[in-house]
């Protein structure tokens, strides 16, 4: 269906110089949001799901992504364990949700599951994430501009009723978490 929609939008005159007419920009923006929809309510179904039984395997969900790259779906857990995740792990916990997820029927097509480790540059999801970070550099994006920009790095001092409060090079700030739209530690070697 996306391809289907993309080359109808993205079809070509012979000029290459005519804007998308009105009707279909409203129809592009129709698609995109039910879409986007249908994403978030599919991850939120899968997240309710997983997160009890990683609980009981001793493990954290960190995050729960589903996306579309070149027609095919993935579906992306990140998954934590205190001292960290192996390849085994992830292993065993593909084949224990991977069972579920078919059996309760939750996705309308063909996916591939991935199960993996945050990695150095854990995503922060949650507020209990936050109080874990403090004291460490972690990367900011926010939603809309603060202070003329999106994009903050520096070290976090504190989390108190939801704001993020970051020293930087430039200076203190202090953010919204309603506001954030993505925030990760970063990793720093030697230290």
């Amino acid at each position: 269906m996306v391809f289907s929609i993309a080359s109808w939008i993205h079809r070509n005159n012979k000029t290459g110089n005519s804007p998308v007419c009105s009707q279909e920009a409203g129809l592009t923006a129709r698609f995109f949001i039910m879409m986007s929809k249908k994403v978030q309510t599919i991850t939120q179904a899968i997240a309710d799901l997983a997160e009890p039984v990683l609980d009981d395997m001793g493990y954290e969900l960190v995050d729960v992504a589903y996306l579309s790259k070149y027609g095919r779906w993935t579906l992306r857990l990140t998954i934590d364990k205190e001292g960290g995740v192996t390849i085994d792990d992830c292993a065993r916990v593909s084949a224990e949700l991977g069972d579920l997820i078919d059996v309760k029927d939750i996705m309308t097509q063909h996916y591939v599951l991935e199960v993996s480790s945050p990695g150095l540059d854990r995503p922060l999801k949650k507020e209990k994430d936050l109080v874990g970070a403090v004291g460490k550099r972690i990367k900011v994006k926010t939603l809309e501009p603060v202070k003329g920009r999106r994009k903050f790095v520096g070290t976090l001092t504190r989390f108190e009723g939801g704001i993020l409060y970051l020293d930087m090079e430039e200076g203190a700030v202090a953010l919204p978490w309603p506001d954030v739209d993505r925030a990760n530690l970063i990793y720093e070697f030697g230290r």
